[in-house]
């Protein structure tokens, strides 16, 4: 990462809520195409969340600690704040002496940018304001929250007008947090009813909605120098599974999450 960091962008997604599982099926039965083919191999590698809900795991993320190998380790790091005795950063580990990953971006001269989706991002009141606070500018609007069908696109939208406007020279770490996996999700499935409520099923018609969008995403990240990116999902949730339901508890269906970090080239992203 200490090659990356300074001469590459940056990109950072949480498809907030998504499920192991049902990102593993959905790639494996190829109805993730746009996401499939940047996942190495193919797939999606299996990792153990560090927070159960979007706030808890948002701020270790922050922190460097993205989702770690479901294996036995140690592994080292790709980001770390410097403090002594940790025993996963490593000679590759981008090093920061700040706080945390995002001001240590800031300060190798990044523009750090939030484009928010769920409520801890919704920068409507204090909690809400300690997750986008981080950043140099943060973005929410309620057409990127929960409640909106079209929220990615929304975000995406935003996200194209954000790297239009930046100085070609202006390295930019974006931060993109994905809401429409989480609940309600039941209207990205056709056919679903409110009454009825979410399920497995309309989880994963969300995520379909978001593959068939993110190639933008990538498009804008990689457009004007290669990117890094990763994709990720902060915690689970459960659907009946043992007859939880909902995050903020400790169940497999939340613990263990999607992840893939991949390079962006611009003639890659745009095909």
């Amino acid at each position: 990462m200490n090659e990356v960091v300074g001469s590459h962008d940056l990109l950072l997604v949480t498809l907030d809520t998504l499920r192991h599982d049902v990102a593993a099926e959905l790639a494996a039965a190829g109805r993730l195409p746009n996401l499939s083919r940047h996942l190495p191999g193919g797939v999606w590698e299996e990792r153990h969340a560090p927070g159960s809900f979007t706030y808890a795991s948002h701020q270790a993320i922050f922190a460097g600690f993205l989702p770690t190998r479901a294996a036995p380790g140690p592994h080292p790091r790709l980001f770390a704040a410097s403090f002594a005795g940790s025993e996963t950063t490593a000679p590759g580990t981008f090093v920061y002496d700040t706080p945390d990953l995002v001001s240590g971006l800031a300060k190798a001269g990044y523009r750090t940018v939030c484009v928010g989706g769920v409520g801890f991002f919704n920068r409507q009141g204090p909690l809400g304001s300690v997750l986008p606070g981080l950043f140099d500018e943060a973005h929410w609007e309620p057409e990127f929250g929960v409640t909106s069908p079209a929220s990615f696109e929304n975000q995406i939208a935003r996200a194209e007008r954000i790297v239009s406007e930046l100085p070609d020279e202006q390295r930019l770490f974006l931060f993109v947090n994905v809401s429409a996996l989480h609940q309600p999700n039941w209207f990205h499935l056709p056919g679903a009813t409110r009454e009825a409520g979410d399920s497995r099923a309309t989880h994963a018609a969300a995520l379909e909605y978001v593959d068939r969008h993110i190639g933008r995403l990538f498009t804008a990240a990689s457009s004007r120098r290669r990117c890094f990116a990763i994709v990720c999902s902060d915690h689970g949730t459960a659907y009946g599974d043992d007859g939880y339901t909902g995050h903020r508890l400790g169940h497999e269906s939340v613990w263990t999450v999607p992840y893939a970090h991949f390079f962006l080239d611009p003639a890659e992203a745009a095909r």
